[in-house]
């Protein structure tokens, strides 16, 4: 294509709230434009690519046997309702009634939607398995859009089902997604991570998410050398030993005027927080929980959920906190606690003689021992942290980083076919509830990690398959003949080829044409300039910034047989 004739709205300078690398050049490179907040149009460049990043998508998952479909965006509320989600998904989910006063919704992902398909349609162990996928448009309605394409209210997902007989089944599945997920992020030439992962509303037991390393990202991992990788949501971690007083003392009562937090406390007392446990006041059901954790511990929401079955729960307001223990939070513990359910971290577990609140304004105890001063349920609560030591290697330490979700794959067992009553005969002719598998993929995050991955300051690479263009052909001068006459042949000769090129035949300052062809993404240019008097271009490597002189007979050869590998 010729780019004087198509709309390619370089920026010199981003806007000013672009605040990813991704985001920044997105735009300057004239791949997107927003609209709203967390709505994006893809224009011509940025459409080039989703679509060929859509494609790789699409092989692979029918290479699997996965069989295409395309659902509605509108659902009704009623499926939605059958598995309870209509009041999980809560504000994040756009709804609405229609002219009939209906509820209806914007389908923020599709099981409900695949699993009526599949009650309705499948009747018996012989047709299964099933692998169903769509390439869709899902609506969330986030609280805080951000970062252009990486956190938006409307994108494009492929989403895929699988649907078996037993779990054995159910194994297969997951494994030809997750294989087809490691080939689609390899093909798309990004570096990732596999990690455990928290299912959240999606439910069901295993999940893996597939992760790009990026301080963009807005997850957190824990990793380690040993392979080991999980989402903070689902990591663990083995913790050093705390040697504490082992003497048999009674809980003390002492003054601690205005110490209302843990930072506080260790300030005065002079005890490092370790030595500390910390309550939390949680509303379960219109009742409390009070949870205990370390006092140098983060708690872990998702864990907390876990622990809970899964059962929605919200912070206690100040009133409610005072109301069910007599004194504010920063003063509250467990010591003395009637009628509460107590929840404790696995890390105070054996622990003893702890500081921690008195249940009294301005006092807290000492010499507190959990299992002998008050009684608690013992769950695996708190956030890991860098330095801590893998579970799986026993030995070497944990780093946290941030990455870019761009793949989640789970096994939801049984959980939306009990509740929708999707049941096949078996080969004795027995009912049997489908075991289901749910396995998502994010258009947009692939490319924003591809962004970030690829980038300098000039602007961004992008690996040759998912870029809008293999080449771009710049005449240095367009004006002179000799090198128009080139760059014409050299253009003629890649489109024969089949080499996807973009000829730069605008009449533009050699700067500007440079600028503009290091920032769009494509990997390669063609230079036409001085050499041509010698019967030579050059090929650029825009990721090295590595030129190399090759005759104009032997371009798009060399191209292909050297580049494009």
């Amino acid at each position: 294509m010729r780019w004087s004739q198509l709309f390619i709205p370089t920026l010199r300078e981003a806007p000013a709230e672009a605040e990813a690398a991704s985001h920044r050049l997105l735009l300057r490179a004239g791949y997107i434009r927003q609209l709203g907040a967390g709505i994006y149009s893809f224009l011509f460049l940025g459409w080039r690519s989703a679509l060929r990043i859509t494609q790789i998508i699409r092989e692979e998952m029918d290479r699997i046997g996965g069989q295409e479909f395309f659902l509605p965006a509108l659902n009704p509320a009623d499926i939605w309702q059958e598995t309870g989600r209509w009041e999980q998904f809560g504000e994040t989910m756009f709804k609405f009634k229609d002219r009939a006063g209906r509820d209806i919704c914007l389908g923020v992902t599709h099981e409900e939607v695949m699993t009526d398909i599949a009650r309705r349609e499948l009747r018996s162990y012989r047709q299964l398995p099933q692998i169903w996928y769509q390439i869709q448009t899902k609506f969330r309605d986030e609280a805080r859009p951000k970062s252009g394409l990486m956190r938006l209210r409307q994108f494009i997902m492929k989403d895929s089902y699988s649907f078996d007989l037993d779990e054995a089944g159910l194994d297969v599945s997951y494994r030809k997604h997750y294989d087809a997920y490691c080939a689609i992020y390899d093909r798309c030439g990004l570096k990732y991570k596999v990690v455990e992962a928290h299912s959240g509303a999606m439910g069901g037991a295993v999940s893996h998410e597939f992760m790009v390393i990026s301080d963009a990202g807005e997850d957190q991992v824990a990793i380690c050398e040993c392979g080991y990788a999980a989402n903070l949501e689902k990591a663990k971690s083995l913790l050093p030993p705390v040697t504490d007083n082992e003497a048999a003392l009674s809980p003390e009562e002492f003054s601690t005027p205005n110490i209302k937090t843990i930072e506080e406390l260790a300030a005065f007392t002079r005890t490092g927080p370790e030595y500390m446990a910390k309550s939390l006041v949680y509303m379960v059901e219109s009742k409390p929980l009070l949870v205990q954790i370390r006092g140098d511990h983060q708690l872990n929401d998702a864990k907390l959920t876990d622990a809970l079955r899964g059962v929605l729960w919200r912070p206690a307001h100040p009133d409610e906190i005072r109301q069910y223990f007599g004194a504010g939070a920063g003063s509250i513990g467990a010591v003395g606690v009637r009628g509460i359910r107590i929840l404790a971290d696995e890390a105070l577990r054996g622990r003893k003689n702890l500081l921690t609140g008195a249940n009294r304004d301005h006092f807290h105890l000492r010499n507190v021992t959990p299992g002998e001063d008050f009684d608690a349920e013992f769950a695996d609560l708190r956030t890991v942290q860098t330095g801590e030591i893998c579970t799986q290697c026993q030995k070497k330490k944990l780093t946290v980083a941030k990455a870019i979700e761009v793949g989640h794959i789970f096994k939801l067992g049984r959980r939306y076919c009990e509740a929708m009553g999707a049941k096949v005969l078996d080969a004795a002719g027995k009912e049997i509830t489908m075991v289901m598998g749910s396995y998502g993929i994010g258009v947009e995050r692939i490319l924003t990690a591809a962004v970030e991955q690829n980038c300098d300051e000039e602007g961004m690479f992008l690996p040759r398959v998912i870029a809008p263009f293999e080449v771009v052909i710049t005449p240095v001068n367009y004006s002179e003949r000799e090198h128009r006459d080139t760059a014409e042949e050299i253009y003629r000769e890649m489109l024969h080829a089949g080499v996807d090129a973009l000829y730069d035949d605008r009449d533009e300052r050699p700067g500007v044409k440079f600028k503009d062809a290091d920032l769009i993404g494509v990997p390669y240019r063609v230079t036409v300039g001085k050499k041509v008097k010698e019967g030579k271009v050059e090929i650029r490597d825009r990721s090295t910034r590595q030129t190399t002189d090759v005759r104009i007979s032997e371009v798009t050869k060399r191209l292909r047989s050297e580049f494009f590998r």
